[in-house]
């Protein structure tokens, strides 16, 4: 298994495209708890998330999905 963040996904384009246009987005998490704010980055096994001017990493496993609110 690879260890190398692969920007080649779909997925981790569209994340970066969210973070390019500092678009606000919503987290959903596993255990349905809803989390909103701007994605400031992400690496293959988290996204940092900041929302009301802090940031909370959230790793990869715990998210069910990202949208962009709005």
């Amino acid at each position: 298994m690879s260890t190398e963040f692969d920007t080649g996904l779909p997925s981790a384009r569209q994340v970066q495209m969210m973070i390019r246009d500092r678009q606000s987005v919503e987290i959903k998490l596993m255990t349905g708890d809803t989390l909103t704010g701007q994605v400031q980055w992400q690496d293959h096994n988290a996204v940092c998330l900041n929302g009301s001017g802090q940031n909370t990493i959230l790793m990869r496993g715990a998210i069910a999905y990202i949208k962009t609110a709005g």
